[in-house]
């Protein structure tokens, strides 16, 4: 016991409840013998204790069969036909994956000691730097990999030329240069064709397509590149502009890929242009990955394995590079033997791959050749930085590359440009190397003189901002021109139009982290203009959208404060004061700490805008900031951007831990303007009685003492019973029960009638939910229509007609979901795979 401790403690904890095999062997005081299989067919036998990680797995199995290069080799397990990894270098416990194969066949009915689960070890990942002569056992084992996967279909050909191909080199393999039989063709297809293949075309076919490639392949010349990859699901926290902010990211032996669900390529970033890649412990999982792109929060539960096998690549690759940048100017020395370069200069290292590369590296001075100039010569090593490239950059790679940047320019005189002094003449490049030449990413340069046709503040500020914030790499540009134009400036009306511009562009994004202690420097710098020290706290987080309207207006009047209405459910509204810079967190402690509510969680802001498409009013929640953006239209080929009036709700999102009579305010405020519609319009399961009385409650909100008010019950219905009920009595007959229960509240006031009403509905397990009506016809056990119902607890299917309910998936079952026009998709977690749930419905985005 003393030493199975000891190795639950340097392994870390288990996740999962012992399994069926480990209580045996617990009761015989017995190790676990289990064989794993390998890629030939190779059964090798291991040991397995409570503690046993994938990784010593790795390790006792490359040991038997003498297997050296072990990078990449992960551990697989089966249950049924279905396989996954259970990773190579990470310390996951191999019994916690049966564990959980044993919960499967539980929840199956079936007996945990009949669990077919299995074990083997396959190539999950290559280095950039893979050498299949390094090791013939490694090399074998890939080899077979490949095989077998082609043969199964896990890896496709896309034209059946390469299926013969393929098959041609495999027969050299296994049959040496000796003359082709048609037995030993036929073993071949059969082992490596897929049997679709064959039925598509016939045995005979591949016999003779083989055959006849057979007489054109050399021996030995099989060169197969298998590009397993490393698929990890991922969230976008912060970082240039993607189509989507959660997708998968995969890693393999080439680049890293931005990618969906199903295989469409988001983004590729070769290693070549990756910076760093640094794991932060924060509060939430998270990967930064600074690319010559731009810099990408990646939030995921595995983000600890992702970075490290981001980091072994990344830094594989610069030990083994033969190419730096120079990073700072080298001017010319006394001793001809050093090198003359230039700030983003490429050299190609002079390396001698016979001798030890970390013994030739440890010299401070190495020799290269500069790309640029063709000459030799030694230099600092602390002055360059090698790029994690095993082949040369190409040209548009490094003119991407942020150390090239623009010194200067001439004139029209042929006198050299002060870069960073004001001037009136229209700035006609760029001022950063990296978008010249770039016509996609030109933004609207910005210059003092007049133009020809008369245009809103609005439109300008949309010109200069607009693309900058959908493309991060302008973002710097218009700093650097904001603060060249702001310098040495003269003109009190253009240094004002400056610094409003400047106000406006701190509050939309900040700068890079190489431009931003520059731009932090810039304001510091000018004490006496009011507006600088308001930039300095406005750099944050960038926005999606350009300034708003309030916002232009509000700093033509050099203004920085602006108001909003902010309507409540219970029809009233209140004007709060918001910023360029306000995050919903913010806006949303303002508004409770305005109304004196006893806590803001739970609440969310929305906008109503009305819809030209026939749809009505929708309701959007705002994300992820809150200050007053526009909504954007394209008007024609001009692409006027129409603004339309936004109406900005707070209302009650999330209902936990809601008390009826706990905070006053909130329920007259939010909790009963939110409920009585859901109420009427028949989303609850409720009695007779419970109906009765909730009708003789809303009759008095609505009519306080009046008595004389009953004669108008009959046509007040819809406003106290639930519509799909109204007909199970007369009007005569509700007339007469809500009044027997109107009579049985005497003296009871409407406030205290709305918050009965609530303490009586509060009980029912649809209190609070969102209520969606979706059509669906993948579950045929459902209805066509059902009421798709997000509660406290999950998500639920409820029948409309019988408001009974079809199933409940718990939140932490719930695994994925998007959307795509009307069409929902929810992924829910079972013990072995996802199960998909497609529904149709106009309120996707409610």
């Amino acid at each position: 016991c003393t030493e199975r401790l000891h190795r639950i403690v340097a392994n870390g904890e288990r996740k999962e409840l012992p399994c069926w095999i480990e209580l045996q062997a617990a009761n015989k005081k017995e190790p676990i013998n289990w064989s794993v299989t390998l890629m030939n067919g190779e059964k090798i036998a291991v040991q397995l204790d409570s503690a046993t990680t994938t990784s010593e797995v790795c390790q006792a199995v490359a040991k038997k069969i003498g297997l050296k290069d072990t990078f990449g080799f992960a551990v697989y397990i089966s249950f049924y036909e279905k396989m996954w990894s259970l990773g190579c270098c990470e310390k996951k416990h191999v019994l916690d994956a049966v564990s959980q194969c044993e919960q499967e066949m539980r929840r199956q009915g079936r007996e945990e000691k009949d669990t077919p689960w299995s074990l083997s070890i396959r190539k999950q990942l290559f280095a950039p730097w893979h050498d299949s002569s390094q090791d013939s056992v490694s090399t074998d084992l890939i080899y077979k990999q490949v095989i077998k996967g082609v043969k199964s279909g896990e890896y496709v050909c896309e034209k059946e030329d390469e299926f013969v191909q393929l098959a041609a080199k495999h027969y050299f393999v296994c049959f040496g240069s000796q003359e082709p039989t048609r037995d030993n063709v036929r073993e071949v297809v059969q082992e490596c064709i897929p049997t679709t293949q064959i039925e598509q075309r016939s045995m005979t076919r591949w016999i003779q397509l083989i055959t006849a490639e057979l007489s054109m392949v050399k021996e030995n010349s099989l060169d197969v590149h298998l590009h397993e990859k490393k698929k990890i699901f991922c969230h976008l926290s912060t970082g240039p502009p993607l189509p989507r902010s959660r997708f998968f990211v995969a890693v393999n032996w080439k680049n890293i890929i931005f990618m969906e669900k199903r295989e469409k390529i988001l983004m590729e970033i070769s290693y070549v242009e990756v910076k760093k890649v640094e794991m932060l412990r924060d509060r939430h999982l998270s990967v930064s990955l600074s690319t010559i792109k731009g810099d990408y929060i990646l939030r995921s539960q595995e983000a600890e394995d992702m970075a490290k096998v981001m980091e072994f690549n990344v830094d594989g690759l610069r030990k083994r590079s033969m190419y730096a940048m120079v990073q700072q100017d080298i001017p010319k020395q006394d001793d001809p033997i050093f090198l003359v370069c230039k700030r983003g200069d490429l050299l190609r290292v002079e390396k001698d791959y016979d001798d030890d590369y970390s013994q030739d590296w440890t010299s401070n001075q190495i020799k290269a050749i500069n790309q640029r100039t063709k000459r030799d010569g030694y230099v600092n090593r602390e002055k360059v930085e090698f790029l994690p490239t095993l082949t040369e950059p190409s040209a548009e790679l490094l003119v991407k590359s942020p150390l090239c940047t623009k010194e200067g320019g001439r004139n029209k005189g042929g006198h050299r440009e002060k870069l960073w002094v004001f001037s009136k003449e229209p700035i006609k490049q760029p001022l950063l190397k990296t978008l010249v030449g770039n016509s996609e990413l030109n933004p609207l340069y910005m210059g003092d003189y007049p133009i020809k046709q008369s245009r809103s503040p609005i439109e300008l500020t949309d010109q200069i901002f607009g693309p900058a914030t959908k493309h991060e790499e302008l973002r710097d540009e218009i700093y650097c021109q904001l603060m060249r134009q702001m310098t040495t400036n003269s003109s009190r009306m253009s240094l004002e139009r400056g610094w409003q511009l400047m106000w406006l562009c701190s509050g939309l994004f900040p700068p890079s982290p190489k431009l931003k202690r520059h731009a932090q420097r810039f304001l510091e710098s000018r004490p006496r203009d009011p507006l600088a020290a308001i930039c300095l706290q406005r750099l944050k987080e960038p926005r999606k959208l350009p300034p708003h309207q309030a916002e232009v207006e509000a700093i033509q009047q050099n203004s920085t404060q602006m108001f909003y209405k902010i309507h409540f459910p219970n029809d009233t509204d209140a004007l709060v004061e918001v910023s360029a810079t306000i995050t919903n967190r913010e806006l949303r402690h303002r508004i409770a700490d305005q109304l004196s509510l006893s806590s803001p969680e739970g609440y969310g802001l929305y906008t109503k805008v009305s819809q030209k498409v026939g749809l009505g009013d929708i309701c959007v929640q705002l994300l992820p900031l809150v200050s007053p953006h526009a909504y954007h239209s394209n008007c024609g080929s001009t692409a006027q951007q129409a603004y339309v009036p936004l109406m900005v709700t707070f209302r009650r999102k999330l209902w936990f831990n809601v008390i009826p009579g706990k905070d006053l305010i909130a329920d007259l405020t939010f909790h009963f303007p939110q409920e009585v519609p859901r109420y009427l319009r028949g989303f609850h399961q409720c009695s007779k009685e419970d109906m009765i009385n909730l009708g003789g409650l809303l009759f008095r909100v609505a009519v306080d003492s009046d008595r004389s008010q009953f004669v108008m019950i009959p046509r007040m219905l819809g406003e106290l019973v639930p519509s799909d009920q109204q007909k199970i009595m007369s009007p005569d007959e509700w007339k007469k029960h809500i009044i027997t229960s109107y009579n049985g509240q005497s003296g009871m006031t409407v406030q205290e009638a709305k918050i009965a009403f609530l303490k009586e509905i509060s009980s029912w397990p649809t209190f609070g939910c969102s209520f969606f009506e979706v059509k669906q016809t993948c579950e045929p056990s459902y209805p066509p229509v059902l009421w798709f119902t997000i509660g406290k607890k999950g998500v639920s299917l409820i029948d409309p007609r019988t408001k009974e309910l079809q199933v409940m998936h718990p939140f932490n079952r719930i695994i994925d979901y998007n959307s795509r026009g009307n069409y929902f998709q929810m992924t829910i977690r079972t013990m072995v795979r996802g199960v998909s749930f497609v529904c149709e419905t106009s309120q996707v985005s409610g």
